[in-house]
């Protein structure tokens, strides 16, 4: 991808930007030097520390295009407008640019690994990064550059609720009476879906039970609770399968 020498003066302010600038450049050379694992850690650290103009500086793909470098970046390197209570919330969290402060997602793409970046939105407290080796299909997560989800088959993508709650669907149990195969990054067709609560820094996988057909999982945040439905339908006519009690934030 080939980024715009405008975001050099974004850079010039941010060490941890250039940073990544420089590694992600020279993934190649930085792999042939240190190691996959290394270089692979490395990275992770780097964008767990990274705010969305320093992806954006850097070159990666954004929520509007993933296939190519932020074309706006006389808008996108401003400082992020405070939103006003009357602005609807982007599906998601996700910022679409361009807007002030980049995009709320990122995307980077080498021969045979890829990377995803997910802030939490609002003020970008939070970062979900998905690692995934293309000629395995493997996918890892971390979140705060913390590991999560180790041993659960997580796809490549994953979304917040309300800057707090990064849901990503998983593998499905294989003893599931209604299961079945096909290709993806996700090789179950009825799958599981877990629940990273940030402000607790805890994970929870849930597995869904002979009687309920997660297809198309969708999670939404009603309240004090998360209401877990099977399919997009079943959303649509507010039939959960499961109501879940969140816990309050830490103060």
């Amino acid at each position: 991808m080939v980024r715009d020498e405008t975001w050099d003066g974004w850079l010039r302010q941010s060490p941890p930007g250039t940073e990544l600038l420089v590694w992600w450049q020279e993934a190649r050379d930085g792999m042939r030097r240190v190691g996959r694992d290394a270089y692979r850690e490395r990275l992770v650290d780097l964008l767990s520390a990274a705010s969305p103009r320093d992806c954006a500086a850097a070159g990666f793909g954004c929520t509007r295009r993933i296939d190519r470098a932020c074309r706006e970046p006389s808008v996108c390197r401003l400082d992020p407008a405070v939103p006003s209570a009357a602005e609807e919330e982007v599906p998601h969290g996700e910022r679409e640019g361009p807007v002030r402060g980049a995009c709320g997602g990122f995307h980077g793409f080498r021969a045979d690994f890829e990377v995803h970046v997910r802030f939490s939105g609002g003020d970008d407290r939070h970062r979900a990064v998905f690692w995934r080796d293309t000629s395995a299909s493997a996918v890892r997560l971390w979140v705060d550059g913390v590991p999560v989800g180790s041993g659960t088959g997580p796809d490549s993508y994953g979304h917040w609720l309300d800057g707090r709650f990064l849901v990503v669907r998983v593998e499905g149990p294989d003893d599931h009476p209604r299961q079945s195969y096909g290709p993806g990054t996700l090789v179950t067709g009825i799958v599981s879906v877990l629940i990273h609560d940030a402000a607790h820094g805890s994970a929870r996988t849930l597995v869904p039970g002979p009687h309920e057909t997660w297809t198309d999982p969708q999670v939404v945040l009603a309240g004090e609770t998360l209401r877990v439905y099977a399919t997009r339908e079943a959303r649509a006519a507010d039939v959960p399968d499961r109501i879940l009690p969140v816990r309050p934030a830490p103060e």
